[in-house]
């Protein structure tokens, strides 16, 4: 059975380069990697070459729930795209393509079976745009 693939994008007004290093530098993960906020990412450790690891810890402020993301590179051309299998064997693609002064970021996941189809959507989407606005907002 074909894995069902979910896509959300922004368009960040930054370069390419300076939306590659808040993406991908742990010091800027734990910054803006969760969906609204009463979450946070008290933790995040990053290698983005091929073969590298990612992870992170998403939490409830309150500490009700909590849980670590964690991937492997697949493949990467750096301030052009990021290709990873998360844990459970599900791949992601992003892409961050130039657009004049600004980068579009955009994300092809593959769905879990365990939730609805729209709340993975909106929530991987909440993460993206709490993303954009961080770096938005940022002094790099």
């Amino acid at each position: 059975m074909k894995a069902i693939q979910i896509t959300i994008d922004a368009t960040v007004n930054q370069s390419p380069e300076v939306v590659w290093d808040h993406y991908t530098n742990a010091k800027h993960i734990v910054n803006w990697n969760f969906a609204s906020d009463d979450w946070h990412c008290p933790r995040a450790e990053n290698n983005p070459v091929i073969g590298g690891a990612y992870f992170s810890r998403m939490e409830a402020k309150d500490g009700s729930f909590g849980f670590d993301f964690r991937a492997t590179y697949d493949d990467l051309i750096p301030n052009e795209k990021l290709v990873y299998t998360l844990e459970d064997g599900r791949k992601v693609t992003t892409l961050f393509e130039k657009v004049g002064s600004t980068t579009q970021v955009t994300t092809v996941f593959e769905a879990e079976n365990q939730n609805p189809l729209e709340l993975q959507k909106d929530g991987w989407q909440a993460i993206l745009n709490n993303f954009k606005r961080y770096v938005e907002e940022a002094k790099s």
